[in-house]
């Protein structure tokens, strides 16, 4: 089942992607010479954009829960991910890269901010210098 499973080109993705080209933005997709080959790299502007689905990534957010069977798996696997995003990012950020993380949940889900709005920070974002950012929905989790 998880074969079934998509890294790239998920919907998500595709979103940001038409929205920020549509706006004059121009990038390459998963370059394979960066590391964790981010979802979009936009080398003028010396930045990348990963959108990350919150299942996969452990985020604090409704859409994430933990599975009820094979836990132990879950655990390590998820786990692995969120080591692994820690890693990618320190090591784009020590080459130079700002970091940009656009979640699964500001466009699906209760918390939802919607695609537009994600978009239009996403190109704040890249016009500003700030070096790395965060865009998620409005709902945490807590319960």
């Amino acid at each position: 089942m998880m074969a079934g499973i998509k890294g790239k080109n998920t919907k998500p993705e595709l979103v940001v992607r038409r929205g920020l080209h549509a706006a004059g933005f121009r990038f390459r997709l998963h370059d394979r010479a960066l590391p964790g080959q981010p979802d979009m790299v936009l080398a003028r502007r010396r930045a990348v954009i990963f959108v990350h689905g919150c299942f996969w990534h452990a985020h604090d957010c409704s859409l994430f829960r933990w599975p009820g069977t094979r836990q132990d798996f879950w655990r390590q696997k998820i786990g692995r991910n969120v080591e692994r995003d820690a890693e990618v990012e320190a090591a784009l950020d020590q080459d130079g890269w700002r970091v940009l993380k656009i979640w699964e949940c500001s466009m699906k889900g209760p918390g939802r901010i919607g695609a537009d709005a994600v978009v239009s920070l996403a190109a704040d974002w890249l016009r500003s210098d700030q070096r790395e950012g965060e865009i998620r929905g409005t709902e945490h989790a807590g319960g």
